[in-house]
């Protein structure tokens, strides 16, 4: 006899990763994700015991999506906070559901705030900050702050489809707001 084939844990996230990129995480039912991850959703209620436990594993999987995306961006412009900004308003371009939940939903608030999700593993933020200490603003945790401000409203603009500009014109932009706010 042979044994019945098993579905994963991770094989379940995975599925809904997929669904919440897709569609967003409040598209997902047990039905469209027994059917996405090839099983019946009695597996899924074996392994989770509610939404909720799954929406933190898909979160803590959007996480990850989301700094790997930041570190395969490249990062040339001399201008501080230019990079970051660019990487964030490009995410929510292109991954809209991601950024939502990752971004905009109460989720972050449960695992990584917002600061902790974006500054990474890598420091990306305290690195932008040092490099904007050392091209003399004198208070660059503020200006990381005002910056931050323009860098999530353009990233939120984006979702919602109001910020349609073009790379040449964000980082103009950007550049213009670095340089107001650190007068």
């Amino acid at each position: 006899m042979s044994r019945k084939a098993t579905i994963t844990q991770k094989e379940i996230v995975n599925a809904a990763f997929k669904i919440t990129r897709k569609e967003g995480f409040e598209q997902i039912t047990s039905r469209k994700l027994a059917a996405a991850a090839g099983c019946s959703t009695q597996p899924i209620f074996r392994i989770y015991e509610n939404m909720d436990a799954l929406k933190k594993d898909v979160y803590d999987k959007a996480a990850e999506y989301y700094l790997e995306y930041y570190d395969e961006c490249s990062k040339t412009h001399d201008v501080p906070f230019v990079d970051l900004g660019l990487a964030y308003i490009g995410f929510a371009q292109k991954y809209p559901h991601l950024f939502r939940l990752l971004f905009i939903s109460e989720q972050g608030s449960e695992s990584k705030s917002m600061y902790d999700l974006v500054n990474g593993n890598s420091e990306n933020v305290v690195k932008e900050i040092n490099r904007a200490q050392a091209k003399g603003a004198s208070n660059a945790q503020q200006l990381f702050m005002q910056m931050w401000i323009f860098i999530h409203g353009a990233g939120c603009m984006a979702v919602t489809g109001d910020y349609d500009l073009d790379e040449a014109t964000s980082v103009s932009m950007l550049e213009s707001a670095y340089m107001a706010f650190s007068r």
